[in-house]
């Protein structure tokens, strides 16, 4: 199972911070790690006190996390002071997996959670590092030094707060509407999401939202896609909050994902491209780039096949993810998997990689089955058809049979994680 971090402070209630983001990671189908910066005093009607805990024992309890385990992304919460931004960011530049920061501040109740210095240390220190921020209006302000009334002013705000680089997600709860509009400010162009109001936010929301989205990167998401899959769960969230005590509602971070089938393969092929940029060699990679598919069942054309957008390609002598998982993006691939599962129903998963020499011989040796192709333009011809028909089980590769030079291998697969083990092999 993956592993997210959180580095958040504790709510004694229960509907916010570390507690809150442990659930809805778990929700979401991964580890939740977690380091306390602060434990709070508080209840659904307020804060009756705060202590911060040691920056020494902050930087002991990151350490102890990140030399054990494999963290896919980290998502802060509460961080109280100046001190403790600038011991977790020191820590943070350096680790290769996404950073969210959710700029908390103030509880949903309306107490301070912050000390004094507290944005100013954010936004020289863990802004500048982070792929994605999430601030609500008040939030916003202060990180942006604006005030904001109007659209205009959000977005110039978000313009302003990401200007080191980072997305933001623009939380419009706060704004005096019958709808709440959110906009997320990613590689200078806005996308907005509009969604009904559903009462108050309640208690935790933030926090939720933030760690679904975490959750949603460690398994491979882009940023993107986490953000609309994560809105799409607090709506359900805050739609069925909870009261515990006499003060604000709890938002429901236990919410059901919509498992979707489509979602599912999403899923699966973001999570698989970003174990493939950790084990392909760069000589794996075709010129014109990699990619990765896996079809719907019963599946009758490209547009019920998704791949990775843009490819997987090589720059500066890495490998890259073009862009998140979608349906119809690799026709060429699309029709090889057609043709295969017209006798082959079981394969679901394709994946092209460059030829080398002695590859046939390795997958032998491994006992892969292979075929030989004639391909035109990512198009099995009839006489390969026939081939494929005729192989005896299920096959496990197509090589074309033309030139060397820009020959791609097919590696076919049951699902991702069948494909994952067969690279290992072949690797």
């Amino acid at each position: 199972m993956r592993t997210a971090l959180t580095v958040a402070g504790s709510d004694s209630i229960g509907g916010a911070g570390i507690e809150a983001d442990i659930r809805a990671m778990s929700v979401v189908g991964v580890h939740p790690a977690a380091v306390i910066t602060a434990v709070t005093a508080q209840n659904t009607c307020g804060v009756d006190g705060i202590l911060p805990i040691s920056e020494e024992f902050v930087k002991l309890q990151l350490e102890a996390v990140l030399k054990d385990a494999d963290v896919k992304a980290i998502k802060t919460g509460m961080l109280y002071s100046p001190g403790i931004v600038e011991t977790v960011a020191d820590i943070l530049e350096d680790h290769e997996a996404p950073l969210i920061v959710d700029p908390v501040m103030v509880a949903t109740t309306g107490a301070s959670l912050s000390g004094d210095g507290l944005a100013d240390a954010m936004r020289k220190k863990l802004l500048p590092i982070c792929e994605l921020v999430t601030p609500n209006r008040s939030e916003a302000e202060v990180l942006a030094k604006m005030k904001i009334k109007t659209k205009d002013d959000e977005r110039l705000a978000a313009e302003l707060i990401g200007k080191g680089g980072s997305a933001v997600l623009m939380k419009g709860g706060h704004f005096n509407a019958p709808t709440v509009s959110d906009f997320l400010y990613l590689s200078s162009e806005f996308t907005k999401m509009e969604y009904p109001r559903i009462g108050k936010a309640g208690h935790g929301s933030g926090c939720v939202l933030s760690a679904f989205i975490t959750a949603h990167m460690a398994k491979g998401m882009d940023v993107a896609n986490a953000v609309f899959k994560s809105r799409e769960l607090i709506q359900e969230a805050i739609a069925t909050q909870y009261s515990v005590g006499r003060g604000e509602f709890i938002v429901n971070p236990m919410v059901k994902q919509e498992d979707s089938e489509g979602f599912l393969i999403l899923d699966a092929l973001d999570s698989a491209a970003s174990r493939i940029l950790d084990v392909v060699p760069e000589e794996f990679v075709p010129k014109k780039g990699m990619n990765i598919a896996m079809a719907m069942r019963n599946a009758s054309g490209p547009e019920q096949i998704a791949a990775i957008d843009r490819r997987l390609y090589v720059h500066n002598g890495m490998i890259h993810k073009g862009g998140p998982a979608k349906f119809g993006t690799a026709e060429g691939l699309s029709y090889v998997l057609l043709a295969v599962m017209e006798n082959h129903p079981e394969i679901r998963c394709v994946m092209s990689l460059a030829y080398t020499a002695d590859m046939p011989d390795i997958m032998e040796e491994v006992g892969l089955k292979i075929v030989f192709a004639d391909m035109v333009k990512d198009r099995l011809q009839e006489s390969t058809g026939k081939a494929l028909s005729k192989v005896r089980g299920v096959p496990d590769a197509i090589i074309d049979k033309g030139s060397k030079k820009d020959r791609i291998v097919r590696i076919l697969a049951k699902d991702t994680a069948d494909m994952l083990s067969k690279l290992e092999q072949i690797l």
